[in-house]
């Protein structure tokens, strides 16, 4: 199990001379250190706490500030072995991860505040012509006549964005040790500059 913490700088355009030009998105890893263990005695779970030190606390969501790493489901002996690698005080960087390598990442997709079904949603919307007007971006019916009261789940307007997701099975395309910089084929979530959290694919 290999994990960082980044941050993304955006996508580009790389030229490969078997595959073609490949989307990419570049990701700085800056000083990532290892904190502290996570142990069954004290905390109840095993893991590695990871922070990087060019971003300020304050300014970090939590789940952002420590990297769990490796599942807890695993048999413990394992995990034990996994974590004895990994020294309090050791700094980590992009050098364990190669070209060709599976990752999974996630962060925070962009927030888009409180949106109507049409973006939100992808409805078509109702007609243009034949006695509507104002309504043409609106919802519809809600609910049915019985039970009388709108059914949970029901796709409605509201908050869009700014939700943790995670991003499988992307391909490392370009690794550089001296700047510390991952570029991954394809998308990932967050706009420029936010954390990501980098994992490897088992």
């Amino acid at each position: 199990m290999k994990f960082l913490i980044g941050k993304k700088l955006g996508m580009t355009t790389l030229f490969d001379e078997t595959k073609g030009a490949l989307n990419v998105t570049l990701i700085v890893c800056d000083q990532n250190t290892v904190t502290s263990h996570r142990t069954m005695e004290k905390d109840g779970y095993m893991a590695v706490q990871v922070e990087t030190q060019k971003t300020k606390k304050k300014s970090v969501r939590k789940e952002f500030r420590f990297d769990k790493g490796i599942a807890a489901g695993e048999d413990r002996t394992t995990l034990l072995k996994e974590l004895e690698q990994y020294t309090v005080g050791a700094p980590l960087d992009v050098a364990s991860f190669l070209v060709g390598e599976r990752v999974h990442i996630t962060g925070v997709t962009k927030a888009k505040g409180f949106q109507g079904v049409v973006k939100r949603h992808g409805f078509g919307g109702a007609p243009a012509s034949h006695g509507r007007k104002h309504d043409m971006r609106k919802p519809g019916s809600i609910g049915p006549t019985f039970p009388e009261h709108v059914i949970k789940g029901r796709r409605m307007a509201g908050r869009m964005g700014g939700v943790n997701m995670t991003v499988r099975n992307l391909s490392i395309a370009y690794v550089n040790k001296e700047e510390g910089i991952i570029a991954v084929r394809g998308a990932v979530p967050g706009v420029n500059g936010r954390l990501l959290t980098i994992v490897s694919a088992k």
